[in-house]
């Protein structure tokens, strides 16, 4: 208790600088309590206009409606997709490959007026077509191509022309 009173008279001269003091410390504190409070309730102000977005709506609204249109947009992708194999799988089956070869069938014919033409899709199935000319009479015929095969003989024409159109790519 004694160092408590001496503590007391000690200060006692001084009591009126550590009021100013102290005083002045809670001006201080006020200001930048003050300070502080504008700057938060600027960023409240800035906050709700960033949370109204654009139009007056609500940043989730405009959120919500975003994720939908990603999942539109994903829909239609997928569906895009299964356009996309189904042309693509048609395409397989179309005429992609196709070599001609023209010659003379016959030694007294002048031109070279017979061809054979080989078309293939992309499994190398389809047909070759052998057109022979001559003088008096001219003869069309074709032969099934499966997987690059024929199953009936084929002459040097159709097989130079079947090989050309196997080997395009």
């Amino acid at each position: 208790m004694e160092n408590i009173n001496s503590f007391l008279q000690s200060i006692n001269p001084f009591h009126i600088y550590i009021t100013i003091g102290l005083a002045l410390l809670v001006i201080i504190l006020l200001i930048m309590l003050i300070i502080v409070l504008k700057s938060l309730n600027s960023l409240e102000k800035r906050y709700r206009k960033f949370m109204r977005g654009v139009s007056n709506k609500n940043i989730e609204e405009l959120v919500i409606q975003y994720l939908d249109r990603i999942d539109d947009v994903k829909k239609q992708s997928d569906y895009m997709k299964e356009v996309y194999n189904d042309i693509n799988n048609k395409v397989d089956s179309c005429i992609q490959k196709v070599s001609i070869l023209r010659y003379r069938a016959f030694e007294d014919v002048g031109s070279d007026l017979s061809y054979s033409i080989a078309l293939l899709n992309n499994h190398n199935d389809g047909v070759i077509l052998t057109s022979i000319y001559g003088r008096n009479e001219s003869t069309t015929y074709g032969k099934p191509i499966d997987k690059g095969i024929s199953r009936y003989d084929l002459s040097e024409e159709e097989e130079q022309v079947l090989k050309e159109a196997i080997s395009k790519k």
